[in-house]
């Protein structure tokens, strides 16, 4: 089973080229991010022509996320379970029942803006959370894929540039600290388990030049549970879409699950 998870910023302004990788990359499992748009405005005719089944958990303008299967989805989670306060749609789970059934998640952490604003402390809140489901959720023993925009570099080896950006949001030793505590959970990081090389990322700011010098970060990941884990055949990024005209300013990041 292949999994992949990518930020689209807009389903709608990209939708071109996410039905093109659909295609190309044929990937089983998809989790959107950043969809920006009501359930009831989501593509579901075209991406479900392309034998999708979906799950979605949208939002007006900001935010977004989604599940896209080839199998059926069940047992649907709307919002992170016990954080009723919170109308920001960045958090969908769901069951995918395929011969080997695995649960996974589109997790949209919030970016936080800067270290020590009021976003900020809602990023570490919405951390804390998510936290608490992944001790949940292993405690399961289930198989389960966890990913998503994560808005936070794992240490310097993820940054383009880690003397210019130490300590700004994304890179901060407190938000660097709360995805360590998910890892050690006991979760694997997909990609780190085949690409040990630094210096490989996911998002390349808009801004500047990005792409085109590769001033990138790794802020998107699979993170795996252990009965997961020992399934994991391979990982990457496709950093094509992200070389495309009206592309998102994320790539996919995807890994292969054996069956059991």
């Amino acid at each position: 089973m292949k999994i992949a998870t990518w930020n689209v910023n807009s389903i709608k302004a990209r939708l071109p080229n996410i039905l093109e990788w659909l295609h190309d990359s044929s990937p089983d499992v998809v989790l959107l991010q950043e969809t920006k748009t009501v359930d009831e405005g989501f593509p579901a005719m075209e991406i479900g022509d392309m034998g999708y089944n979906i799950a979605l958990h949208g939002q007006k303008t900001y935010n977004g996320v989604a599940i896209l299967s080839k199998y059926p989805i069940e047992d649907v989670e709307r919002g992170l379970p016990g954080n009723d306060d919170d109308d920001q749609a960045r958090y969908i789970e769901a069951l995918i029942a395929s011969p080997d059934p695995i649960r996974v998640a589109s997790i949209y952490v919030p970016m936080g803006t800067e270290v020590g604003s009021e976003k900020f402390a809602y990023k570490l809140n919405f951390l804390n959370w998510v936290i608490t489901r992944f001790e949940t959720i292993f405690a399961s023993g289930e198989a389960a894929v966890m990913g998503g925009d994560y808005n936070i570099t794992p240490d310097d080896d993820d940054v383009y540039d880690p003397e210019k950006l130490h300590e700004t949001v994304l890179c901060s030793t407190i938000e660097r600290k709360k995805l360590r505590t998910m890892m050690n959970i006991g979760y694997t990081d997909a990609f780190r388990t085949f690409n040990t090389a630094g210096h490989q990322y996911s998002w390349w700011d808009y801004r500047a030049g990005a792409w085109n010098k590769d001033n990138g970060l790794r802020i998107d990941h699979l993170l795996l549970t252990p009965a997961a884990a020992d399934r994991l055949s391979a990982s990457g990024i496709d950093r094509d879409p992200r070389a495309k005209e009206k592309a998102s300013d994320h790539t996919p990041v995807w890994c292969l699950i054996d069956d059991a």
